[in-house]
């Protein structure tokens, strides 16, 4: 069972039961502080995960592919605040305070070492999830100025990410889809991470593989699941979704028309 709770200024994501393991991919349109409160929570990228628990504290840059799995730990269930930094907000703040740090920045998720004021700052939030009515506005801007202040403190590098209003630029296609075909979300997610439209993506994508992007998509993601099967001897239900499929009986009637047989008869 999951329990969600949202508020004007943050959400509590999601709480899990013992007995709970879920998943989701996203793609913010916004930059995110994420603070775990309990259970555990891990964060696969492309080429890394990062494993996160009570306490600790992430930047989610906004436009970057990744994957959530969030289960309970020790005992606790799973728990997390996140407060959005919107960009009109962003903006609005940089047009009034000077850059710290103008170096360009690596627009990477960023786990922020353990702060005191990071501690104070969601210390201070838990006791608004037990309100009964909306916060005012003015306290909403309040508290995400303080997240921002917090960020430039603990972080000298952090304003080369917030001050970053560009759009994604047209990239290499085919280097971009070979790091992150895993992840399922849709075309016109891929397009636009790539820089692309729609039209002009999939145009491309043919140019680049010679074949539709769903075929190339469902090929990659079963000969991955393939080799995690055989070679690292996973299961099929640690292994679907992973691997970029949306639930089990999908992937099993994909696979065995791929392959000619079930994923369970693998050795």
């Amino acid at each position: 069972m999951a329990q969600r709770q949202v508020s004007a200024y943050a959400e509590m994501v999601l709480t899990c039961n013992e007995d709970f393991h879920c998943t989701g991919e996203k793609v913010l349109q916004e930059h995110a502080l994420l603070r775990v409160v309990s259970g555990q929570l891990t964060v696969i990228q492309a080429e890394k995960s990062t494993i996160c628990e009570a306490g600790q504290t992430l930047l989610f840059p906004k436009n970057q592919l990744f994957t959530l799995s969030k289960q309970c730990y020790d005992g606790m269930p799973y728990k997390s605040v996140i407060i959005s930094l919107p960009t009109q907000l962003l903006r609005a703040f940089y047009e009034i305070n000077t850059l710290k740090d103008i170096r360009p920045a690596e627009p990477e998720i960023l786990n922020l070492d353990r702060d005191a004021l990071l501690d104070s700052l969601f210390a201070s939030m838990l006791p608004y999830f037990d309100l009964n009515k909306p916060l005012p506005e003015k306290l909403v801007e309040i508290k995400t100025h303080e997240a921002i202040e917090i960020l430039r403190t603990v972080r000298a590098d952090i304003d080369g990410i917030l001050s970053d209003f560009s759009e994604p630029g047209k990239i290499n296609l085919a280097d971009f889809m070979e790091k992150n075909y895993m992840f399922n979300i849709s075309l016109d997610k891929f397009a636009r991470l790539t820089g692309r439209s729609l039209t002009t993506f999939q145009r491309d994508f043919k140019k680049a593989f010679e074949m539709s992007p769903q075929r190339w998509l469902t090929k990659k993601r079963l000969t991955l699941a393939h080799y995690q099967l055989s070679e690292n001897r996973k299961r099929p239900v640690d292994v679907y979704f992973e691997t970029g499929f949306e639930n089990l009986s999908h992937f099993s009637y994909a696979f065995k028309k791929q392959f000619g047989y079930p994923p369970t008869l693998l050795p």
